[in-house]
């Protein structure tokens, strides 16, 4: 059967190297793989390796928000890695690169790696461009908050649709401190993705040329029999969760990361979450809660220059093993300890945006068994007032933009979570319009 695919009786001494190829027309933030799985393929022939290419579903969070096919988000997460576990082991693959773009692609992926634990590297699609209307620079939320402008008669409906045009300019994922970007730059601090491709743009070259270093640095992991449960270790993730806070990141990565390290055979709870967190400072400015894109901190020094910073801190583990098999210590060691002054995206270690972290473990009569809150920026720790309870996203969406939402109002959103959603769909579109509508100082 391999002959009939062109293989030569020499090609059965070299190593199959699964690529795990999550391009599709469904969303931009994975239009644009295709282009880094070829690179990838010609990147592992050229390095003695056999190229065994097959495909990963997704599901677009920002298509899916809103409606029911939001229920399969979360789902789409365990498909992608049983997925890549059935075809890495289902054909004894020696090694496999996996290549993704949207949110759940990434987890997805390194579980499927987990799984398999043969060597792997990921390889992330990348962030997409900014957009821009009227000197302002545009991503995916902007759209989210102008609907709630719009709604209450602060943006005039050509203005709402010039932003819906052009909030999203081409391929890539979305471009803030989001959940793809988020994860991929949690991706580089385990060791598992290489140093500054989490915030590469999926348009530029440099993107391309990542990923056929990626190749070239697998085939090597294959031969030193670098496993990816060799790389996602305790101090891994906890090197990992210490750049989620530092550059406030999406909570979806508590959600993800307690499944990761499950996965891994990892002993960690959501309280290890908080344990990082007291610790840890919010160094970077960046969306949602923030000034500044994934582009914007790849151009101040990019995930290297975080973890460099915190390294010299010492709130990062330096020994931890990384794909190419180097600790990161070694692979940090030509960052400068602080960043440069050049640039305000990433802050000094004694200059931070917040002295901690942002994800916050909650618990209490509410979520007796712990919940997670994004306090960045939060000017209260205190809220009272009536609670309006919604059972669904449309209705509470519905009563923002009629405007029955008042200053001082507590939203209570019901029945979303893993399983009463089910698949935890994402309330983007009501956060989005309450900012939209001037109520983002105003706790509702």
């Amino acid at each position: 059967m391999y002959y009939a695919m062109g293989y030569e009786e020499g090609d059965f001494k070299k190593p199959m190297i699964g690529v795990a190829n999550g391009h599709s027309t469904i969303t931009p933030c994975n239009s644009g793989l295709q282009k880094l799985a070829d690179a990838a393929i010609a990147a592992i022939e050229e390095a003695g390796g056999n190229a065994q290419v097959f495909g990963t579903p997704t599901i677009s969070d920002g298509m899916a928000m809103g409606t029911e096919g939001m229920k399969y988000s979360l789902v789409s997460r365990e498909v992608i890695s049983d997925c890549i576990e059935t075809c890495v082991q289902g054909q004894w693959m020696d090694g496999v690169l996996v290549i993704g773009g949207c949110d759940k692609n990434m987890p997805g992926g390194l579980m499927g790696m987990l799984r398999a634990n043969v060597p792997a590297i990921y390889v992330y699609g990348g962030t997409i461009l900014p957009g821009s209307y009227k000197g302002k620079d545009l991503n995916i939320v902007s759209v989210f908050e102008a609907v709630g402008e719009n709604a209450a008669g602060r943006m005039s409906d050509e203005d709402l649709l010039q932003i819906e045009r052009r909030a999203i300019p081409g391929t890539g994922s979305c471009g803030g401190m989001y959940t793809a970007n988020t994860m991929s730059s949690a991706f580089e601090a385990l060791g598992i993705s290489l140093p500054y491709s989490s915030t590469m743009a999926n348009p530029h070259d440099e993107k391309m040329n990542s990923a056929k270093e990626s190749a070239k640095v697998l085939i090597e992991a294959v031969k030193k029999d670098i496993k990816p449960r060799d790389i996602v270790t305790k101090k891994a993730i906890e090197n990992a969760v210490a750049v989620i806070m530092a550059t406030g990141g999406s909570t979806n990565a508590v959600l993800h990361f307690l499944a990761i390290a499950h996965t891994a055979g990892v002993e960690w709870t959501i309280d290890d979450f908080e344990r990082v967190r007291v610790r840890t400072p919010v160094l970077c400015d960046l969306k949602p809660s923030g000034k500044y894109l994934a582009v914007d901190l790849h151009r101040a020094g990019g995930i290297p220059q975080v973890m460099k910073t915190l390294l010299a801190a010492g709130l990062l583990h330096g020994d931890c093993l990384t794909i190419s098999g180097q600790t990161i210590a070694e692979v940090l060691k030509d960052v400068p300890d602080v960043p440069r002054a050049d640039q305000d995206v990433i802050r000094a270690i004694d200059k931070p945006m917040y002295a901690q972290g942002h994800l916050a473990i909650l618990k209490g009569n509410l979520s007796p068994e712990g919940c997670v809150a994004k306090i960045t920026g939060l000017k209260n720790p205190v809220m009272t007032g009536p609670a309006r309870v919604f059972d669904d996203e449309q209705s509470a969406l519905a009563a923002i933009l009629a405007g029955k939402i008042k200053a001082g109002d507590v939203m209570v959103l019901r029945y979303l979570g893993p399983k009463g959603g089910p698949g935890m769909p994402e309330m983007l579109a009501p956060t989005g319009a309450l900012i939209g509508a001037g109520l983002g100082e105003a706790w509702a």
